[in-house]
């Protein structure tokens, strides 16, 4: 079929019925299909079970410099766990805080902190300030956007570009002093699978913000969720580029393994400087004792070392590899040359990203939840959740089993017709 927006109104007219009648059969179905959220499928979760197994098996609660794990203490973590992780992160083991099992957390208690006491190179708390904004690269991630926003912060809009966020927006933006952060997804962004360019690490990490405080929250949350084994995006070290620069002061850089073993019940990881992780030891100290050591062991156990993480990240990018090529098979079967969308094909990650036409986002979702599959809400990539567009749709393939995938795609791509024609129409 030629393009929609070549049809006439009559052969719109014709199209639209044909499209609300196979839209219709798939209402009678009554499906209950779920893609509103990145999370990993039970046969991922299964991949994993020998975790549960690895601690207490051989008697031996204590790790190689004594220190029982059963008990209190160890604030930052246990040797092991840092020398597990400081690779993911980029940095040395003794630049490595391990907390409990959600990144998000860690990444909430940083902005809280500087909040209440303030961060390395300025003794004014955040709170004291007359104004706070914080940079969003959009589309992004909404919880990221919901954390700045729960503190009061004015959300400043990003647009992300080929190579990540658009850099002489970011450049422009820190010489105002109120802006004291930027959320980075630097590999394999959510939602847009975006790898952050060498040049776009070399210029953030070059930043010269007007703000002493103006901190990076840098998530690398996909760092080693590559889809396919020989093609991988590579992402620049930022920890040594700002080191280059002598701002390694200015970023904070993390991870978990949500993704990697189990969601809720793995473990987060923070990389920082020398002087941010003596602030962070002095008000999490008050916080804590110290964190799930037990789990900590358990993870050094179950991988036994950085490459053997690697492995088991090649049995997860082999699970996903048919989801994600069943949403890119779908949508160039089913949309390609009738220029009522736009997507991406990532090499990793968890998302795939839909532009729809303006202003048919939001109807789109409606008309999928209507027929019982569940998206995550149109806007909820961007700041306040307002997608000045209304065009952004964030795909989450891992969860449902194939069939069901291919099932919800189908419902999906004709949701675009039908909202697309509906549009056209009007």
């Amino acid at each position: 079929m030629k393009p929609y927006n070549q049809l006439s109104a009559e052969e719109l007219k014709v199209l639209h019925a044909e499209l609300l009648e196979k839209y219709n059969e798939y209402k009678s179905r009554g499906l209950n299909l779920d893609m509103s959220r990145g999370k990993p499928a039970p046969s991922q979760l299964d991949l994993c079970m020998e975790l549960l197994d690895v601690i207490g098996a051989d008697g031996e609660y204590t790790t190689k410099n004594g220190t029982d794990i059963r008990n209190y203490g160890v604030l930052d973590g246990i040797t092991e766990a840092k020398e597990l992780f400081a690779p993911l992160l980029g940095v040395k083991p003794e630049n490595v805080f391990v907390g409990g099992s959600s990144s998000l957390t860690l990444m909430y208690d940083a902005v809280c902190r500087a909040y209440t006491h303030g961060a390395y190179g300025s003794e004014r708390p955040w709170c004291k300030e007359e104004k706070l904004k914080f940079l969003c690269p959009a589309p992004g991630y909404d919880r990221h956007f919901r954390i700045t926003e729960h503190f009061g912060f004015e959300l400043v809009t990003i647009p992300m570009v080929e190579g990540g966020p658009d850099m002489d927006a970011v450049e422009e933006a820190v010489k105002d002093p109120a802006v004291k952060g930027i959320w980075c997804v630097p590999k394999y962004s959510n939602p847009l699978g975006t790898t952050y360019s060498d040049e776009t690490v070399k210029r953030m990490a070059a930043l010269k913000p007007a703000a002493k405080d103006f901190r990076i929250f840098w998530d690398n949350a996909y760092a080693i969720h590559d889809l396919y084994e020989d093609k991988q995006d590579v992402l620049l070290d930022i920890m040594q580029e700002c080191e280059k620069n002598g701002t390694q002061d200015m970023v904070y850089i993390f991870a978990s393994t949500s993704k990697v073993t189990f969601p809720g019940a793995g473990v987060a990881v923070m990389g920082m400087s020398d002087n941010n992780m003596a602030l962070m030891k002095k008000h999490a100290g008050v916080q804590a004792i110290g964190y799930d050591k037990i789990n900590q062991l358990r993870h050094v156990k179950y991988f036994g070392s950085y490459d053997g993480m690697l492995e088991h990240m090649k049995k997860l990018g082999k699970a996903l590899q048919p989801k994600f090529e069943t949403v890119k098979n779908t949508l160039d079967k089913e949309l390609k040359g009738l220029e009522i969308g736009r997507w991406n094909d990532p090499m990793g990650g968890y998302f795939v990203a839909f532009d729809s036409m303006d202003g048919c986002a939001k109807r789109i979702v409606a008309l999928c939840s209507e027929a019982g599959v569940k998206m995550t809400g149109a806007g909820a990539t961007f700041p306040y959740g307002k997608d000045p567009h209304d065009s952004n749709i964030r795909i989450a393939p891992s969860y449902p089993p194939v069939d069901e995938l291919k099932t919800a795609m189908e419902l999906f791509c004709l949701c675009v017709k039908l909202a697309s024609v509906e549009k056209l129409m009007a």
